[in-house]
């Protein structure tokens, strides 16, 4: 298994991407990765995407191009925490998403005994 782009948005190109992969999602989900992605890159500048890395864990990642004296490298540590943070249930449920619907493994967000 390899790494997958789940979306992205680049402060350069002023656009967004959705990897067509996953365009079945619920609208409201896809509006608020829009929106998060879009919002970063008109914050810090550059390129963000959201990565599906090869266990299946969402990841953020961030370049910028080489001489851009506006990309703050600093903000962008601190921004992608504060995303964490605030979005984790979704970001916890998009990432059970892909590995239980893409990859195909167990469901093991519920520890429960039954």
């Amino acid at each position: 298994m390899e790494e997958v782009v789940l979306c992205g948005a680049s402060a350069y190109s002023k656009k967004f991407y959705l990897n067509e992969q996953f365009r079945g999602l619920p609208a409201q989900i896809k509006d608020e990765l829009k929106i998060m992605c879009v919002l970063f890159t008109e914050d810090i500048g550059g390129v963000l995407q959201l990565i599906y890395n090869e266990e299946g864990d969402l990841e953020f990642r961030t370049s910028c191009d080489e001489g851009d004296l506006l990309y703050d490298e600093i903000g962008s540590g601190l921004k992608i925490r504060q995303l964490q943070r605030e979005r984790e249930e979704l970001l916890l449920a998009l990432q059970t998403y892909y590995k239980v619907i893409v990859m195909g493994m167990e469901d093991d967000s519920d520890d429960n005994d039954d």
